[in-house]
């Protein structure tokens, strides 16, 4: 047997040949990049719109705050439900084919969404958007970690995260405009448009991986050793601190940047529906520029455990203000959205982590399982959220009490707080280490 089929068999890349050497950036694996997080605005845009037409739903539809949190939430739970099968998917069928088919699904969804006349139906076009977006952020980064050395992947990670952004951006301030000048569905529509041109795009741009690489000469797996290699990824012990904070972290700050940040302000503090957006708005500039300022921190620091750690305990300060301060001065909740926006860009470097632990041959199961963590974390969330704000009654305009939204703080800094404890026992992976692994394999 070969070296490079005994490193094959131990899960380690094999050295690069000196045609695959290619100096960052690689102009076309940048396009690839690109094309993905451009499809990838789409998926923000529906994740975080509830954030800004919420009340807007519940009036239309008669429901309540319970309700309105199932229906955020199924998006998430859809999403969930498709990491684990599309981990399998990734490994065998490759990022391009398994992106293009499920993103047809979302934008099946996308159409139900944007026509349904009733709760049930919107809660079907939810789920099948969640299931059909949830390919993106994981087909990004397993094509990335095909393109690119992996002192590059958090970056690229980011950029893609940063320009995905901008369809939250658009769920802000100008899906307000929008909804208000020519209906919410109507703005839908566009953006389900948006979706089916990106799938196009993806289908003609994206390509696995560079020639040369092993994934392009692989033999697929049989199913039986697909799921070995799943039990393979749960036994790692490494992986259960990363993902109790993954669970947890971006649950936490998406149920207050997109479902009740904007209620909140509106309702506790009167702002419009215009003034609310645009706070939301400039906590999603602020969590872009989180983005970029987290990014390449893991090299600078060589760490990735303890930047994880700082920003969250930023956020959990910040939850905790929202809390523990009654009848605040507006200038308190703006600024705590705020900077909760922009350190909660620190969770990518948890998934950057993830990424760390697992071989090459795993990495479509391995960060499919992570990012099952995130979603189902988000979607449990979104549904306790509803629950919580429901609990209290509603005062005599409808509007829910400023008790009923610490209740909800009080909450999610307690599970951020426990979250943080549980993956402070994790084992940093520094990216010197990685680096030095790399030049020894293609040493060898």
């Amino acid at each position: 047997m070969t070296a490079e089929q005994l490193q094959h068999e131990a899960g380690q890349r094999p050295p690069e040949r000196s045609s695959e050497r290619q100096p960052f950036p690689h102009r076309r694996g940048l396009i690839i990049v690109a094309t993905l997080a451009t499809a990838y605005v789409a998926s923000h845009f529906f994740r975080a719109a509830n954030v800004t037409i919420g009340l807007e739903l519940m009036h239309d539809l008669s429901i309540g705050p319970e309700a309105l949190g199932t229906l955020t939430g199924a998006f998430f739970f859809g999403f969930a439900a498709m990491q684990i099968p599309c981990g399998f998917f990734f490994d065998r069928f490759g990022p391009r084919r398994t992106v293009v088919g499920m993103l047809v699904l979302a934008t099946t969804g996308g159409v139900i969404f944007t026509l349904a006349q009733s709760w049930p139906m919107l809660l079907t076009g939810r789920v099948l958007m969640g299931a059909g977006f949830g390919v993106m952020l994981i087909g990004s980064m397993v094509v990335i970690s095909r393109w690119f050395p992996p002192d590059r992947f958090s970056t690229l990670v980011a950029m893609v995260m940063s320009i995905g952004l901008l369809g939250n951006l658009a769920a802000t301030t100008p899906l307000a405009w929008a909804a208000e000048t020519v209906g919410w569905r109507t703005a839908f529509a566009g953006v389900v448009v948006f979706t089916a041109l990106a799938t196009v795009a993806v289908w003609l741009v994206v390509r696995d991986a560079p020639a040369g690489h092993p994934f392009l000469a692989r033999s697929p797996e049989p199913p039986r050793e697909m799921l070995q290699g799943l039990l393979e990824v749960l036994r790692n012990r490494r992986l259960w601190p990363i993902l109790a904070l993954n669970f947890c972290n971006y649950a936490c700050t998406f149920t207050v940047q997109g479902l009740w940040g904007g209620p909140y302000l509106r309702e506790v503090h009167g702002l419009s529906p215009i003034e609310a957006g645009n706070v939301l708005f400039a906590a999603v500039i602020a969590y872009q520029f989180g983005m970029l300022a987290f990014g390449p921190l893991d090299r600078l620091l060589d760490t990735r455990k303890w930047i994880a750690v700082g920003g969250s305990m930023v956020t959990v300060s910040m939850l905790a203000t929202l809390a523990l301060v009654s009848h605040p001065p507006i200038w308190v909740p703006v600024g705590a959205i705020l900077v909760i926006g922009f350190f909660s860009a620190a969770s990518t470097m948890v998934m950057t982590h993830g990424r760390g632990i697992f071989p090459d041959r795993l990495i479509g199961r391995g960060m499919a399982t992570i990012n099952t963590a995130v979603m189902f974390g988000v979607a449990c969330m979104q549904t306790l959220s509803g629950l919580i704000v429901g609990a209290f009654e509603p005062l005599a305009d409808g509007a829910r009490s400023e008790s009923a939204y610490r209740a909800l703080f009080a909450t999610l800094t307690v599970v951020l707080i426990t979250a943080v404890t549980i993956y402070s026992r994790s084992k940093d992976i520094k990216p010197s280490d990685e680096m030095r692994a790399r030049r020894q394999g293609q040493g060898a």
